[in-house]
């Protein structure tokens, strides 16, 4: 199976690091899915919700906005606060 390494970073630490399939995040052009070896991007990041699959089991995190990169198949994730 093709993962790829998804690191989701807060002000209060590591959220989540770890293998998913896919992931979907709200950037500020449009809500945009990664998936293995997608292309390098650097995008900022609105209010919205990511989304990443591991095992067909999606899990969802609401955000406020932040940032993300893309880049050899690891997708970091720096957000400003995240919706409990």
């Amino acid at each position: 199976m093709n993962t790829l390494r998804l690191e989701i970073y807060t002000p209060n630490g590591v959220l989540f690091n770890g293998e998913v399939t896919s992931v979907t995040v709200p950037g500020t052009k449009g809500v945009f899915t990664v998936m293995f070896n997608h292309g390098a991007i650097i995008s900022s990041l609105t209010e919205g919700k990511i989304k990443y699959t591991i095992d067909e089991k999606i899990s969802t995190i609401e955000v406020l906005g932040g940032f993300a990169e893309v880049k050899n198949n690891v997708v970091t994730v720096c957000l400003e606060t995240i919706i409990k």
